[in-house]
């Protein structure tokens, strides 16, 4: 499974937006580039996105395992994709799937 962090609502936005946008599960093992534009190429993975709603990340940080500096807690984020566990997962996952 596969939690999708936005700092930004889009590229181009500079006002933070610091949510958990999209919840899905990794199809297979194909990894691709894409390309988004001005010479930004990213790395993607083929998902399976399910109905979610989005949320942010301000409740969820104290309790985050893999946010070791709560007061600097954007680091990790800084790489891409980043392995949590499945406890983090299973936290993140019931906030956006909540009915």
């Amino acid at each position: 499974m596969d939690n999708n962090y936005s700092s930004k609502e889009s590229m181009q936005e500079t006002t933070p937006y610091q949510k958990f946008t999209a919840i899905g599960k990794v199809i297979d093992d194909d990894v691709f580039q894409f390309d988004m534009g001005n010479d930004f190429i990213p790395f993607r993975r083929n998902i399976d996105f399910i109905s979610c709603t989005e949320t942010s990340i301000d409740p969820l940080i104290l309790h985050l395992t893999f946010i070791k500096n709560k007061k600097r807690w954007g680091y990790p984020f800084r790489f891409g994709h980043l392995e949590i566990s499945e406890k983090d997962f299973k936290l993140i996952s019931e906030k956006m799937i909540e009915v």
